[in-house]
């Protein structure tokens, strides 16, 4: 049997992926000297938000998330951020390998609305790896598990996932809306003569604020 362990070396921001993507560099050691032929690699990433503190102005951006601070004790709990994989090549001893990490900045996603509302500091991260090893040997090939508590830790810091951020979307974010939605607020543009989303979006606030009231539709 492998004896493997893991640990990430570094995660940077990708500038030249298609879309948003942090890059693990992942350091592999096997202890029994075994030749390994690949690692189809998994990795389950989960953001511990309870090993980390918060300033009063990330409050805000929590509330959906954690509700008031009060009740932080109890609802600041790890939740997955994502599953990646990638696949390993031979080795003997330890190698390095990178693992692609692509992100998303859709507030719809929990994890990217508490990314967001973070203004600086570290982001703690747990990687939970699974996968199939592939041996070889005088014998021929043999396959095994990659055992279930093999884990690592990582501190991402803020201002990496902010750098990523400000490549894909520079000053800019990202919201879905529902169709109906969508139609209704282009149509709002339109009639006024809005030259984009941000002007029809800003009307409609400013209508709010002097206590008018936008029309859903116009």
């Amino acid at each position: 049997m492998t004896r493997l362990a893991f640990a990430v070396v570094d995660i940077q921001p990708e500038p030249y992926a298609a879309a948003p993507q942090l890059t693990a560099r992942l350091r592999l050691t096997e202890a029994t000297g075994t030749a390994i032929h690949a690692i189809a690699l998994r990795c389950q990433v989960r953001i511990l938000p309870q090993r980390r503190g918060y300033a009063e102005d990330e409050e805000a951006g929590l509330l959906d998330l954690f509700g008031e601070r009060g009740r932080w004790p109890n609802t600041l709990k790890s939740f997955l951020w994502m599953q990646c994989s990638t696949m390993v090549q031979g080795f003997s001893g330890s190698t390095e390998v990178d693992l692609p990490l692509a992100c998303t900045f859709d507030f719809d996603v929990a994890a990217a609305k508490y990314l967001n509302a973070l203004r600086d500091g570290e982001i703690p991260l747990e990687f939970l790896f699974s996968g199939t090893v592939f041996t070889k040997g005088q014998t021929g090939f043999g396959v095994e598990q990659v055992p279930w508590d093999l884990e690592a830790s990582y501190r991402l810091p803020v201002s990496a996932w902010q750098r990523l951020m400000d490549v894909y979307f520079p000053n800019a974010g990202w919201i879905r809306l529902d169709r109906g939605v969508l139609a209704a607020l282009s149509q709002y543009k339109s009639a006024r003569g809005l030259t984009s989303w941000e002007a029809a979006v800003e009307s409609l606030l400013a209508a709010a604020a002097s206590g008018v009231g936008g029309e859903r539709r116009p």
